[in-house]
């Protein structure tokens, strides 16, 4: 999830979170992440899969979707609310969580893949403590699927938390995950479309780590 510098997010994030999912709509869009849905074939069918900061569902629901067993968790009640009514519109089952990032309890070993799309809400600091828990929560052999936005997004401002030491490298996910084995990292563009907070030409990075 991201939001401009100009909001009060990352002072008060929750407040400013259910303010934005509380309009009509949905925020990101009724579609999964592009990057998940082409990427999500390298998980191994009926996976226990956890994603990060779900917002509204899109990403849990369509994992569901795929059979996997789905975990998701987001800072926002007003977000994970209308998550939850819209799998059992779709009739799937995922099981949704109020919790802040640094709130989770990042079970050993609990996960065969972890989705963390967009999760930029994060501070150097808090950075280290998410991708560590992300890291302790995946199981030997786990995939971690990340997409975010790279520091040439600050030209872009079509999305993003407009914070420089938010954004994403491919060094900086490097010195993250230094045990990580790459299978894709990379920065290029794209023209997003996802929802009204997604949408225009972003820069962008890609990465899928297995863990050892």
């Amino acid at each position: 999830m991201n939001t401009p510098a100009s909001t009060p997010a990352f002072d008060d994030p929750r407040t400013t979170w259910d303010a934005r999912f509380a309009q009509p709509g949905l925020l990101f869009g009724d579609k999964p992440n592009a990057f998940l849905q082409r990427e999500a074939q390298r998980i191994a069918p009926g996976s226990r899969v956890l994603s990060v900061a779900d917002g509204e569902g899109r990403n849990a629901i369509f994992l569901a979707e795929q059979g996997h067993a789905v975990t998701a968790f987001d800072i926002s009640p007003v977000a994970v609310d209308k998550a939850r009514k819209w799998a059992a519109q779709r009739g799937v089952q995922v099981d949704f969580h109020v919790a802040a990032a640094d709130a989770w309890t990042w079970t050993p070993a609990a996960f065969d893949a972890v989705a963390a799309i967009f999760v930029q809400f994060a501070d150097p600091d808090l950075r280290r403590q998410l991708f560590g828990g992300i890291w302790q929560t995946l199981k030997p052999g786990g995939l971690l699927l990340i997409q975010g936005y790279t520091p040439k997004q600050l030209d872009y401002r079509t999305g993003g938390p407009g914070k420089l030491e938010h954004l994403y490298t491919e060094s900086l996910l490097r010195e993250l995950l230094p045990q990580a084995h790459w299978l894709l990292l990379r920065e290029h563009e794209a023209e997003l479309a996802e929802g009204h907070a997604h949408a225009g030409r972003s820069a962008l990075i890609d990465a899928v780590a297995r863990k050892p």
